[in-house]
């Protein structure tokens, strides 16, 4: 499984967040368990969920702080029963000349620029087991170069992906991510599933390298545009 949530305290996701009753930040991590539990439900043994997520930095009641929205997903999918791995910090690389926050040159009443988003990797139980000579697996086979790069923690070579007209509804993210995590964790002819849908990108990334895909979408429009490319897709 490999997915992006509506990232709580982002005012880009509020109306959906309050659609659902959820105002408040354990609100919204309560909306968002209900997903994760259902993603336990139906991922198999040894299965692995790949969640992208952000912080947020907003001002609640002239309160200027910090949401952590990757540690309540960490603590969260803990307790509904996954097995924390080690995570994946996805740096963004930034071309803005003033990526600094609060005073400037003047301290102390600055703030450090948050500019990772956080790639949170899960295990249903222990490690997944295949038949001996199963040919999925050297047929998967990534290059030692690869392999280098991907297992590293820090991911500081991908931009952020384009936005476009749709950008505040979808908030999609760049192929290369779910590339890596789909042939990191998953052999061909697996099904890799995207709770979360949006543009698709996950489904169409699976598709082109091998691996069946399943995706979920509870916005219409962003559902019947993903139905229609599949169709084409034959």
């Amino acid at each position: 499984m490999v997915t992006s949530p509506p990232y709580p305290m982002i005012p880009m996701w509020d109306a959906l967040f309050q659609a659902a009753g959820a105002r408040e930040f354990g609100a919204m991590h309560d909306w968002l368990d209900r997903a994760w539990r259902a993603c336990h439900r139906v991922l198999l043994g040894g299965g692995l969920l790949a969640v992208v997520v952000g912080d947020a930095l907003r001002r609640v009641n002239g309160d200027f702080r910090l949401w952590p929205n990757h540690a309540e997903v960490l603590a969260r999918c803990a307790r509904l029963g996954f097995q924390p791995l080690p995570y994946i910090l996805w740096k963004k690389p930034t071309n803005k000349p003033n990526a600094f926050l609060g005073s400037g040159f003047l301290p102390p009443n600055a703030y450090v620029t948050l500019d990772c988003e956080f790639i949170l990797l899960f295990r249903k139980g222990g490690l997944r087991r295949f038949e001996p000579h199963d040919p999925r697996r050297p047929a998967s086979r990534y290059t030692k170069p690869e392999r280098d790069r991907w297992f590293s923690q820090v991911w500081g070579d991908i931009r952020g992906a384009s936005q476009g007209p749709q950008g505040r509804r979808t908030a999609a993210f760049p192929p290369a991510i779910p590339e890596r995590l789909v042939r990191m964790f998953s052999v061909e002819g697996d099904v890799v599933l995207d709770p979360f849908a949006g543009t698709g990108t996950t489904l169409w990334v699976a598709h082109r390298i091998g691996r069946q895909a399943v995706g979920v979408e509870r916005d219409p429009e962003l559902a019947q545009a993903l139905r229609a490319r599949a169709a084409n897709l034959g």
